[in-house]
């Protein structure tokens, strides 16, 4: 029976194709440990060396290696491998080739001795063993260096490769993946020489010279130093358009990547008929060949067809554009969710051309510049629906001719049309011939040809426009022994009911119609669709819906399901619902015309809802610091969440929802809700590092609890509100807040709140870079912590005092107090508590130069933030894990660490540190380019 061992991704056992269980990491580890020697025995105090690196050792190593080894005999059985104890170790008997990582380095070796053909089928059979990140979970100083290995010989593997499918006339499949790998490894010149030849020889001369220019721009200005003679070499190369740089004349293309050609396109509408002009216009574009740029730009109100127009267009001409088709909604005009970030868009185009998430760069700017590159040459349609401005939409522009791009918006985007050439395209209502063509289609001829004059009569109070046919052809064809006249009356008869959304003519008829449509609901459905236009949010999901109209949820979900087919709402995600912007506008307006009664109850059962669940999964993040609620009201019913992932994926998906809600409360006058919503999202709002968001709910939060006028709620949002500033560099606003805070808990002499609230002082002053204030607050806070009786809070403040001692120089005193908060906290199995402490003894150590050290603290700090989901801690510590390995010499590692470091800040918005952080990895990389044992 063929047994398989899988070390590079996660550790995988599989007999006969089946995966077995193989054990906790800490077992796996020693399995890890014996692949990697297989066939030769390992020595025990290796093998402890390996799995522990001489930190954290069980109390009797030796013992519990023979236990592992022990329960792996058991769990490999069933493959019949044994593992022998010898005089000189552990001997695991597999053959070496089962072992992916052993196969992995033989066929590399074997590559290097044989011909090119013969070499480049072995290299990619190596590389093909790879299924992510080698030992992929478990953290040890033996694992990390054998990963950091791995990963140069996998790139070294993938480099030879590509210089093998470059001579066998492969380069333009190589273009997207070397246009990736370029971007992952900005500093490699051997990379930056392949993708110049690749586009070189696809007939790029210039995209090549430009990467060139941008190579050298950037070791200019980081390094301070110029390319290396080969890159400069093939620069005059490709200018003097050397014919020996041409492609092989005849290429073995047989083993090329297969090019991802996306077909990102919406189903084109199922009836079109009219905008003939319009459609000659788009044709035009297509006979302009040879221009930098062709865009158009589709703009026009709302509802008036402009997406139906392109789509229907490019499904007519999808032959044009063979290297396929990209689509993104931008959401410019959402009125509860902001526009889609132009960043996030153009990641999303780069996973559709083939660019893997590793691979695409952190930066905007080398995003937009990888997307250009990839696009480069291809005849492509892009079309950008639903943009804000003429900003949204710059970096989504394909940078050379080949592409057609249509841009779709409610404004002109003149400044598109000044900066970048785009040609207008202004739609306005139909004319009466085109609406009734449109309408016939829709309802039918023979319908429509016999009452003529009720078609006019529909067409007038359409007005032209698509949207409103479209709902008013719905009505029809969902009666179809209704005569078109009667339809007429009713929507004639609502038109003079209703008062104007808007003050345009078209808008009040498009509110018509859709009362109109509105009327034709069963009560119960009507009552959800009004109902969810009130839902605070961009989207609501199913038991959201439940609580807010008192259904249970599968009865939610059919109505929603007749909603959806009469074009109300939207099912962006599995149970989960959005409404077109005046949709939602409407259907808010018929939910305020009923009792407010009701409708004041459905939406405090919503918050409440939001809160009780939130609350439950701010629990799961911190069980020991929580707030009472009072008892959810009637008929709400809180989601039960089981662990951590679940929270943290809560409310990730919730996050906007909840301070939608929170600002409901708030302009509801529901306090205590308001200021308990920021409560809990303090802990996933600090976690995920939202820094804005969580100023804003605790400003909110602040505002409701002096509302109250609970002294303890004032406090408490004094205290959260003045750290959320200091995180968001409002160091002024902090100082105030939390002054005001101490003040209340000496006035109510709550000893509690009065360390907390010197804890937040001593964060703050610390923020600033007022070290000594920071420790003099920091050591009244832990003063009163020893008089409060809770070890924990004894550990929290031990840990703080011990930090800022470290940072005012006094390192004995500092690891003092921090071993005895790690202390605490490990008996009280506190997760935080030891990620933050570990966290000070990394630093301590640091400081002390016991850097070796440092790096073990600081490793097991990290593993802790990502168990707990604290990607905001983690950001700091990989910054200091990072001076830790260059300490050491260690600046490949350092690089790694800070390149990590530097995505989270990002993420964060933290400008600061980002810019920090920057000039740390120009100075690493010039250590690097200098060492002279470096190994390329």
């Amino acid at each position: 029976m063929e047994i398989q061992f899988r070390l590079l991704g996660e550790i995988e056992v599989r007999v006969g194709g089946q995966p077995i269980d193989v054990g906790h990491d800490r077992q796996r580890c020693v399995l890890a440990v014996l692949l990697a020697e297989a066939g030769r025995p390992v020595p025990v105090g290796q093998v402890v060396d390996r799995v522990w690196g001489g930190h954290r050792l069980p109390g009797r190593p030796l013992k519990t290696v023979q236990t592992y080894v022990s329960l792996l005999r058991r769990a490999l059985a069933p493959a019949a491998v044994s593992i022998t104890h010898q005089p000189a170790g552990y001997r695991i008997g597999v053959d070496e080739q089962t072992v992916d990582l052993n196969r992995f380095r033989n066929l590399i070796d074997q590559a290097h001795a044989a011909e090119d053909e013969k070499s480049a089928a072995l290299l990619e059979q190596a590389l093909a063993l790879w299924r992510g990140v080698p030992f992929a979970a478990l953290d040890t100083p033996w694992i990390n260096a054998t990963r950091a290995v791995l990963a140069k010989q996998r790139h070294a593997a993938q480099l030879d490769l590509t210089d093998l499918r470059l001579r066998r006339g492969q380069h333009a499949a190589l273009v997207p993946e070397l246009a990736a790998r370029a971007a992952e490894h900005p500093w490699d010149e051997r990379v930056a020489g392949q993708l110049m030849l690749a586009l070189y020889r696809s007939g790029c001369q210039n995209e090549a010279l430009l990467h060139y220019r941008r190579i050298r721009r950037r070791l200019a200005g980081e390094l301070g130093i110029d390319p290396g003679p080969a890159l400069r070499e093939l620069q005059r190369r490709i200018l003097a358009a050397d014919p020996a740089l041409a492609a092989p004349a005849t290429a073995a293309t047989s083993r090329s990547v297969r090019v991802v050609v996306p077909r990102q396109l919406p189903a084109p509408p199922r009836l079109f008929t009219g905008r003939a002009e319009a459609l000659a216009r788009l044709d035009t574009t297509l006979r302009r060949q040879g221009e930098p740029l062709r865009t158009i730009v589709i703009s026009g109100m709302g509802g008036m067809g402009k997406t139906w127009l392109a789509l229907h267009w490019a499904h007519q001409h999808l032959d044009h554009f063979p290297d396929g088709q990209l689509y993104v909604d931008l959401r410019g005009f959402s009125p509860a969710q902001g526009p889609v970030p132009t960043e996030t868009a153009v990641r999303g185009f780069l996973a559709a051309l083939g660019v893997s998430p590793a691979a695409i760069p952190p930066e905007p700017e080398a995003q937009a510049g990888l997307y250009r590159s990839l696009v480069a040459g291809k005849r492509m349609l892009v079309v950008l629906d639903n943009a804000a401005d003429s900003a949204h939409v710059l970096d989504l522009l394909p940078g050379t001719g080949g592409c057609v791009t249509l841009v779709i918006s409610r404004r002109r985007l003149t400044g598109l049309m000044t900066t970048h050439r785009a040609d207008p395209l202004d739609l306005d209502a139909l004319p009466d011939g085109e609406a009734a063509e449109l309408l016939a289609a829709l309802v039918g001829r023979d319908r429509t040809a016999a009452e003529p004059e009720a078609l006019l009569e529909l067409i007038a109070c359409c007005a032209g426009l698509p949207l409103a046919l479209g709902v008013v052809a719905v009505r029809a064809a969902a009666h179809p022994r209704f005569p078109l006249a009667a339809l007429a009356d009713e929507l004639r008869e609502a038109s003079t009911r209703l008062d104007a959304l808007d003050s345009g003519e078209l808008t009040t008829r498009v509110r018509t119609v859709l009362s109109w449509s509105d009327r034709t609901l069963d009560p119960a459905t009507a009552a959800v669709f009004a109902l969810t236009g009130l839902a605070p949010g961009p989207e609501i999901g199913l038991p959201a819906a439940a609580n807010l109209t008192g259904l249970a949820t599968d009865r939610v979900r059919a109505v929603f399901r007749e909603l959806e087919n009469a074009y109300l709402v939207q099912q962006c995600a599995p149970g989960r619902y959005r409404m077109h912007d005046l949709i939602r506008l409407y259907a808010g307006e018929q939910a305020r015309r009923q009792p407010e009664a009701g409708r004041s109850a459905a939406l405090r059962r919503l918050v409440d809802y939001y809160l009780h669940t939130a609350h439950i999964a701010d629990n799961l993040l911190e069980p020991s610091q929580t707030v009472e609620l009072d008892p959810p009201g009637d008929g709400c019913r809180p989601c039960r969440l089981p662990d951590i992932p679940a929270a943290l994926a809560w409310f990730d998906k919730e996050h906007p929802s909840l301070v939608a809600a929170q600002r409901l409360a708030a302009d509801n006058d529901w306090h205590a809700p308001a200021w308990q919503l920021a409560w809990v999202l303090d802990n996933f709002l600090l976690a995920r590092g939202r820094l804005h968001d969580h100023v804003h709910t605790w400003r909110i939060g602040l505002a409701a609890a002096q509302r109250l006028k609970d002294p303890a709620a004032q406090a408490l949002a004094r205290q959260r509100l003045g750290l959320a500033c200091s995180r968001a560099g409002l160091h002024a606003e902090a100082l105030t807040h939390l002054r005001c805070a101490l003040s209340i808990a000496r006035r109510t002499r709550d000893r509690r709140d009065l360390a907390h609230t010197h804890r937040f002082l001593a964060k703050a002053w610390g923020e600033i870079g007022d070290n000594h204030q920071a420790l003099s607050h920091s050591t009244i806070a832990l003063r009163l912590f020893r008089l409060s009786g809770s070890p924990v809070w004894e550990a929290i403040g031990l840990n703080q005092a011990g930090w800022f001692h470290a940072r005012c120089d006094e390192p004995d005193r500092a690891r003092a107090y921090c071993e005895r908060a790690n202390l605490l906290f490990t008996q009280h199995r506190d997760r935080e508590g030891q990620m933050v402490t570990l966290h000070s003894l990394g630093y301590i150590a640091h400081r002390d130069g016991r850097d070796a050290q440092a790096i073990d603290h600081y490793q097991q700090a990290i593993a802790l933030c990502r168990d707990i989901g604290r990607t905001y801690t983690e950001a700091d510590i990989l910054e200091h894990l990072g001076h830790a390995y260059a300490a050491l010499g260690r600046h490949g590692d350092a690089h790694r660490i800070w390149d990590q470091a530097l995505d989270l800040y990002r993420t964060q918005h933290r400008v600061a540190p980002a810019h920090r952080l920057e000039k740390h990895l120009a100075a690493c990389t010039g250590n690097i380019r200098s060492d002279p044992g470096r190994r390329e």
